[in-house]
């Protein structure tokens, strides 16, 4: 097997590592509270991205994700694989293709594990530095992503639990309809300021609150690795 060099890119200690919104400054009259505002958004910094490439035809290559994971390895498009309590889910994003997040913290670990359960023909990257993800709830956002997106996001077309990657506010993003008014979206830091004031000032006119981060998913190195083992 081929010698791999394994990066961190969310290091803890000396390097601070910056959110790809860290500088953005917000442009808009804000609503008081979360309660006042038809959509709510905030910004989940630092989860761990996972790029997964392989062949879904074989069956090894499907038990291996599984086993590290926790998770069956969807096979087409729509539903995305998701363990809410481990903060963990898998998206299919093209035949040969998958989106992995994981917990700020294990992504790490999570690459090392596939590394060490795969065999053959597969590739496995981590893009954690190079994408975030904004949950956008409320009784508004579908509204606000009819401005947003020519994806149709009626509930007779996108259902909870399914995700694409598709065209957004003449960029792209990943969206998920996770709850009936919870909506995420993963998108690429060089896209991330961009997108986030476009969002905001698209939702001024339902009432926009942007609420703390989340650090709900944080998890210490210990604890990674008991979720890593227990995965396996």
């Amino acid at each position: 097997m081929s010698e791999i060099a394994q990066m961190d890119l969310n290091p803890r200690g000396a390097v601070k590592s910056e959110s790809p919104l860290a500088m953005t400054r917000v442009n808009v009259v804000l609503a008081a509270s979360a309660r006042d505002a038809g959509v709510v958004v905030r910004e989940k910094p630092f989860l761990g991205h996972l790029v997964l490439r392989g062949r879904a035809e074989d069956e090894a290559f499907r038990a291996g994700v599984e086993r590290v994971l926790g998770l069956a390895l969807p096979l087409a498009l729509g539903p995305v694989a998701r363990d809410e309590a481990r903060g963990v889910s898998l998206q299919w994003m093209s035949p040969d293709e998958w989106l992995i997040v994981v917990p700020a913290g294990l992504e790490f670990d999570a690459e090392a594990a596939l590394r060490r359960e795969l065999t053959g023909h597969y590739a496995v990257m981590n893009t954690s530095g190079g994408q975030t993800v904004l949950e956008l709830t409320g009784p508004k956002v579908r509204e606000l992503l009819m401005k947003c997106t020519p994806y149709d996001v009626h509930p007779r077309a996108f259902p909870v639990g399914k995700g694409v990657s598709s065209v957004f506010a003449k960029s792209s993003a990943v969206i998920r309809r996770v709850d009936e008014e919870r909506w995420e979206l993963v998108i690429r830091r060089s896209f991330a300021d961009y997108l986030y004031r476009w969002i905001l000032d698209a939702a001024e006119e339902f009432g926009v609150f942007v609420a703390a981060g989340d650090a709900s998913h944080s998890t210490s190195r210990a604890a990674v690795r008991e979720l890593a083992a227990e995965a396996r």
